[in-house]
């Protein structure tokens, strides 16, 4: 059985409650990147993009282009503040703008710490198809992506794989990233598959590609193509350059967060550019400095949280934002920590749709667990920050008077009609020790496991019908076939 999906706009904050920089801050920080843009530029590598930024007045020599400031000026006043995602059926499921937000899995970890025997494996397709079946069973996570790279398909399709198991097994919406330009092309080929028609599609998108870019001051070819192929399609995307602060850009959060906005605001000029109003989501993580001690690229950095949501907030764009992650390699009071904070930061920041639930050892391992586990935390971070309904029935004061200070409210009709709606966590446990005791003295793990394993035996996903299965296959296969004819 397929779960009600989620509808992100029943969770809208009134105001954002925290934000990492002020509009003033923000606005240095803008400034500061349009001076990158028209002084240092970007090097974009990708004919293409620099003969439309070129024709458009920025300033081009070789790779290096120049944008003045009148360009990213009259980009940021047509592009959209808003998009939506559908389910599978075309129904709105995700309304990425203002505080609203969506949460989801992540993709591309080459290893699964697996929930059965507690052991860090390679990952297989088996474990993108699992994966994909419990995100659209967790009620919490609001959007599908693939959680691993599998190892026993052709690396050169293997985001063809991952997105085939997306499409058969979830209704939810769903983010996909590929490495190259032409599974960028295949996948929105699948999606128009699925919707019944390009226009279907694009009209209401069940899909969007995060796009991989280098870094802040370098556009990469692959990056700069799909850019332009999507805006030219009119589907949104999620334009995501990053940073690795003292390494590729200043130390300095400022100087880092700078020269990555520059980055950012460079696809939306070019989005712009291509088709006015395509939606463009930037990032909501990273922007801070690398960490130099171990030279690992860290997920779960305290001098970066809501610095990169800030900027999309100034901008009132929509923003893809990381949480529900760790650094840690197993299920520990580290892991438990990271992924709580990381939610929180990224869902009181508002980031619009924050990826990456499950992941650990700075993305190179997923875990079903901890997914289940995120999706509890979503749960109770969702019940905290929602506002307190405040009416003649919620304030009760008539049963307050008819009861008096010593009445009875356990027994009372009011309580029986509102003793349903707060939030209980299927997975913390709230009992006595000795009821805990009694009942095995489960540790989350042991919960969280058991939980996943009952979402995969008795979760149905909505299969799709025979014959777009079948086209799907048909779509695999042919560019499995192109590529060992290629290499061949």
């Amino acid at each position: 059985m397929t779960p009600t999906m989620r509808n992100a706009f029943g969770w809208r904050l009134e105001r954002g409650p925290y934000r990492r920089m002020a509009p003033v801050t923000c606005e240095r920080i803008h400034m500061a990147s349009l001076e990158v843009l028209d002084r240092v530029g970007i090097e974009v590598h990708g004919e293409e993009a620099r003969e439309i930024l070129g024709d458009h007045g920025a300033r081009v020599d070789g790779r290096r282009v120049r944008l003045p400031p009148v360009m990213v000026e009259e980009a940021l006043q047509v592009a959209p503040s808003r998009f939506t995602l559908c389910d599978r059926h075309g129904a709105v499921a995700i309304r990425a703008w203002g505080y609203e937000t969506a949460f989801g899995g992540g993709s591309d970890c080459l290893y699964v710490l697996d929930h059965r025997t507690g052991k860090r494996r390679r990952a297989i397709l088996d474990d993108v198809r699992d994966a994909v079946r419990l995100m659209d069973g967790l009620v919490e996570i609001d959007f599908v992506m693939s959680a691993f790279l599998p190892s026993d398909v052709d690396q050169q399709v293997y985001d063809r794989y991952q997105m085939e198991v997306m499409l058969n097994h979830t209704t939810k919406p769903i983010v996909f990233v590929t490495p190259d330009f032409e599974g960028c092309v295949t996948m929105v080929e699948m999606c128009e598959a699925v919707a019944g028609g390009k226009e279907v599609f694009r009209s209401r998108p069940f899909a969007t590609c995060y796009i991989n870019v280098t870094s802040g001051l370098v556009a990469n070819e692959e990056a700069t193509r799909k850019c332009v192929y999507l805006a030219e399609k009119g589907l949104p995307m999620l334009y995501i350059p990053l940073n690795a602060g003292g390494v590729n850009s200043p130390a300095t959060t400022a100087g880092c967060i700078a020269t990555m906005n520059a980055g950012s605001l460079l696809g939306v000029v070019l989005a712009q550019l291509v088709r006015p109003g395509t939606p463009v989501a930037l990032p909501g993580w990273n922007g801070g400095p690398y960490n130099l001690q171990t030279m690992v690229g860290n997920y779960v950095l305290a001098p970066e949280q809501g610095v990169a949501t800030s900027m999309g907030k100034f901008y009132d764009l929509p923003v893809f934002g990381l949480g529900g992650s760790t650094d840690s390699k197993v299920l520990d009071q580290q892991c438990a920590s990271e992924a709580a904070i990381s939610l929180f930061t990224a869902h009181l920041s508002g980031a619009n749709l924050v990826h990456d639930c499950g992941f650990m050892d700075a993305g190179m391992q997923g875990s079903l667990q901890l997914m289940a586990i995120d999706n509890d935390l979503i749960g109770f971070i969702r019940a905290a920050t929602a506002p307190v309904e405040v009416t003649e029935e919620t304030l009760a004061l008539d049963v307050v008077e008819e009861l008096g200070p010593t009445g009875d409210y356990l027994a009372h009709e009011h309580t029986y009609r509102h003793f349903r709606e707060p939030y209980y966590s299927d997975l913390a446990d709230k009992r006595q020790y000795d009821d805990w005791l009694d009942q095995g003295g489960w540790t989350m793990e042991e919960r969280a496991a058991k939980q996943v394993e009952d979402i995969l035996a008795e979760h149905e996903t909505e299969p799709l019908p025979e014959d777009v299965q079948q086209d799907l296959r048909a779509i695999v296969e042919r560019d499995l076939e192109r590529v060992s004819a290629q290499a061949s």
